[in-house]
């Protein structure tokens, strides 16, 4: 289970067959926020230096994808070379918790980093973990930036239908399925189905963008 560092999710910890992993762009963020800080003036400083060992991790990233190495030849390439720049990382961080005061913006950003460390560095462990959950954020942030148009159903009804109709469109963009053609699709055909099999044919996982009429341009090369 990978998330943030909300207090919420510490009870993860306990789950003996759950492996509680961090993420390093909530870590990032916090670091970008005191170089926002500082003004566009301000001179280069700690933050800065944490920004940077966070790049050269996403660095390496981005290399494997380039590379499309395989998810065994991910984990390697990380104990090879991301494991180094994470112990030079918390090393720096420990002894910047020592200089800095709390409660400043500086000190909240080393210390959200450190009480997370544990967790941060669980990707390393397998190459199908990112080094953050920015893809099941991604997932969500319709519904984020929408919530005041949502934020509140006029019946119990008309919020499980809503629940059930955003399940659907985000499993059909999921399946690579343009959603308001998938949602044409089903919907001319619904008044058709009169079994259960019927019914599941129209499932996202079960239809394909060609049934849709929709085709994937030709590729030169």
């Amino acid at each position: 289970m990978q998330t943030d560092g909300y207090a919420g999710y510490d009870f993860l910890v306990h789950q003996k067959k759950i492996r509680h992993i961090g993420c390093f762009a909530h870590v990032c963020r916090k670091f970008t926020d005191v170089v926002k800080a500082r003004g566009a003036n301000g001179k280069t400083g700690s933050a800065d230096v944490a920004l940077n060992y966070i790049k050269r991790l996403y660095a390496l990233e981005k290399e494997a994808r380039e590379k499309l190495f395989t998810f065994d030849e991910i984990r390697l390439m990380r104990g090879e070379r991301a494991k180094p720049i994470l112990e030079e990382f918390r090393a720096w961080l420990s002894k910047k918790s020592l200089q800095t005061p709390p409660k400043g913006l500086l000190g909240k950003a080393v210390s959200y980093a450190l009480n997370q460390w544990e967790k941060l560095v669980g990707y390393l462990e397998d190459g199908r973990l990112a080094p953050d959950n920015n893809m099941a954020e991604n997932s969500i942030r319709p519904f984020v930036i929408g919530r005041k148009n949502w934020l509140f159903s006029g019946t119990p009804a008309g919020a499980e239908a809503s629940a059930l109709l955003y399940s659907l469109i985000e499993t059909a963009k999921a399946n690579n399925l343009e959603p308001y053609a998938y949602l044409r699709y089903i919907f001319d055909r619904l008044p058709l189905a009169s079994m259960l099999e019927d019914y599941e044919a129209l499932l996202p996982w079960n239809v394909t963008p060609e049934k849709l009429g929709i085709v994937a341009p030709a590729r030169c090369g």
